[in-house]
């Protein structure tokens, strides 16, 4: 079967199916705003194709089929009008807000089982998933991460270039850091989770740390969470612009393969 695409309660997504038939488990995605920074141009960085199970990459908001008249310049004004009250926080609030119904739509679109489903979030989409596993609204399998936005406070300054000066902190922009801060509620995510972290080699510094400290907390809490280290891996997964698939990079293929053996072994335990 080839690529699907389609929009689910509105939230467009590029689906690859399984190689098996029949009723399959789910992997639900979300991309970064960094290459490859729309669902097509993810799926095509990290498709996982030796997984058994629907990889379905939801589109981010204002990003791909979302884009405002067809250009990302949205996005950036939107960064220079506030980084985190404007872009970062409204951006991953949304994606975690319209994903239980997106979900449902795709189980009526999709021949998926009934099981729990299993959720990657890469950057910003790393939040998006930390978001909808602290939540524990519905039980979810597993959870891989790459190179995530671990703590919104951190990407702050890493987006002073595009609003052209540094990022000036108001009591609700604290409120709001404080929100979106995985590694001070770590205890909220289910302890039983099985949960892989990927962290580039040449990533952002702040993020690896935060990515190394989401990690700790998590292994207080439950022992259960990986981290691995991916070598020469800088933060984006893809060739600006990022928009339209592309050939699959060297470290995306190691990302790929670490992510491909990470969820088989978890939908087959």
């Amino acid at each position: 079967m080839e690529t699907l695409t389609g929009s689910a309660a509105g939230v467009p997504y590029t689906a690859l199916p399984p190689a098996v038939d029949g009723p399959a488990p789910l992997i639900v995605t979300w991309h970064m705003l960094d290459a490859p920074r729309t669902d097509a141009a993810f799926a095509a960085a990290l498709p996982m194709r030796g997984v058994p199970a629907w990889r379905v990459h939801l589109g981010m908001p204002m990003c791909g089929a979302r884009m405002v008249d067809g250009r990302v310049g949205a996005v950036v004004e939107l960064a220079r009008r506030d980084a985190l009250l404007a872009f970062l926080a409204p951006f991953a609030r949304q994606a975690a807000e319209e994903f239980p119904a997106a979900l449902e739509a795709l189980r009526r679109q999709l021949p998926v089982d009934d099981g729990p489903v299993s959720v990657l979030g890469a950057s910003l989409g790393g939040a998006v998933a930390l978001n909808v596993l602290a939540t524990q609204a519905f039980p979810v399998r597993a959870a891989a991460l790459v190179n995530p936005a671990v703590r919104l406070r951190s990407v702050v300054p890493l987006t002073d270039g595009l609003a052209g000066h540094p990022y000036h902190w108001t009591e609700e922009a604290h409120r709001v850091a404080e929100e979106f801060d995985f590694v001070a509620r770590a205890g909220e995510i289910a302890a039983e989770l099985p949960l892989l972290v990927v962290s580039g080699e040449l990533d952002h510094p702040v993020l690896r740390a935060d990515a190394t400290a989401l990690v700790g907390e998590l292994r207080a809490h439950s022992g259960g969470a990986e981290l691995v280290t991916v070598p020469e891996l800088a933060h984006p997964l893809a060739e600006e612009p990022g928009l339209d698939p592309a050939p699959q990079l060297p470290t995306a293929k190691s990302v790929d393969e670490i992510l491909t053996r990470w969820f088989s072994r978890q939908l087959t335990n």
